[in-house]
C-alpha cells in the first residue's frame, strides 16, 4: 500500500522556494504552484519512509525561506 501526504505552504514567492527545493526532490515527490502556495505531494511505500521524507522536506522549506529572507534583507540593507 502507498502512503501519501500533501503539504501546502504559503510563500511571498513560491516559485523561488520551489526552485530552491528542486535539487533535493526525489521521484516520490511532485510539486506544483497554486497562487501563493507551493503544493507538494509525497508518496512512499512505508509510513516510516513517508515520515522521513516529510520531515526532510519541512526542514528544506524552512532553510529555503531563511536563506531567501536573509538575501532580501541583505539586498534591502545594501541598496538604501
Amino acid at each position: 500500500m502507498t502512503r501519501r501526504a500533501t503539504l501546502r505552504t504559503t510563500h511571498d514567492d513560491p516559485g523561488i522556494v520551489a526552485g530552491a527545493l528542486e535539487p533535493d526532490n526525489t521521484e516520490s515527490m511532485h510539486s506544483r504552484l497554486e497562487g501563493d502556495e507551493l503544493v507538494t505531494t509525497i508518496e512512499r511505500d512505508s509510513t516510516g519512509g513517508l515520515h522521513a521524507t516529510v520531515d526532510d522536506y519541512v526542514v528544506n522549506v524552512t532553510v529555503a525561506e531563511t536563506v531567501i529572507e536573509a538575501t532580501r534583507t541583505h539586498i534591502d540593507t545594501n541598496h538604501e
